[in-house]
């Protein structure tokens, strides 16, 4: 039988389906619309996440997360990042009181404890753009754990001579977004299915995403770790 693994803060299953192809049997919670859980492939339920870990962690072999970011991110302005809550804090407690090897996601700037940062280079991922220029990944995430976690090689973005990415107000003009602007761009949603390795989810679920590609390396630490155990 396969190990269980409780995502949190789901959202429409970037992350989850990493770690499914890892070989873990994976179950989803987030404050789902109904739009984005019938997204969800996996098994879902709708609620609060740190009362579902507290609830239900020992249905669970491995725990993970991606609590919102937008009190982190760049993309939200200085002045609108205390609208947002930190749950950051509440989520990391409710998986160490767990006593369950756990992985918190966030963005760079974010506040956890002593992260690894994995990079669209570190995979090699890239699409071809409708005019035939080859674009690179260059999604950088942290990932805190306490289970030992290590990026599969460094973060080289030497040879991408052209980036693209999915997220919420980028331009669609890849010229303008690097001579201008100086900024992202964001292609057409079947090249962002390919950027990200996802073919499954709403324009909304890509802006939010982790790519697969990502978790499935972290779910083959994390399954060694149960292996071993």
């Amino acid at each position: 039988m396969a190990p269980r693994l409780l995502d949190t803060y789901c959202c429409e299953g970037g992350a989850s389906m990493g770690y499914h192809r890892a070989g873990f049997e994976v179950v989803g919670v987030d404050i789902f619309e109904d739009y984005n859980q019938k997204r969800y492939p996996f098994e879902s339920h709708r609620g609060d996440a740190v009362e579902f870990i507290k609830e239900h962690a020992h249905e669970f072999d491995a725990i993970v997360g991606s609590p919102p970011c937008q009190r982190h991110t760049i993309a939200t302005s200085a002045i609108d990042r205390s609208a947002y809550p930190d749950l950051i804090g509440p989520t990391r407690d409710a998986m160490i009181a767990s006593g369950k090897p756990y992985v918190i996601e966030n963005v760079v700037g974010a506040p956890l404890i002593d992260p690894i940062l994995l990079c669209g280079c570190m995979f090699d991922m890239h699409a071809v753009d409708t005019d035939g220029i080859t674009l690179y990944l260059q999604r950088g995430r942290l990932f805190e754990s306490n289970v030992p976690l290590a990026p599969p090689r460094p973060c080289d973005h030497s040879k991408h001579e052209w980036v693209g990415g999915s997220y919420g107000g980028a331009r669609r003009d890849k010229y303008e977004a690097r001579y201008v602007r100086k900024g992202g761009y964001v292609p057409s949603i079947p090249v962002q299915r390919k950027l990200l390795g996802i073919d499954w989810m709403t324009q909304k679920g890509m802006f939010q995403s982790i790519p697969p590609a990502y978790t499935e390396y972290l779910g083959s630490i994390l399954m060694s770790h149960l292996e071993a155990a």
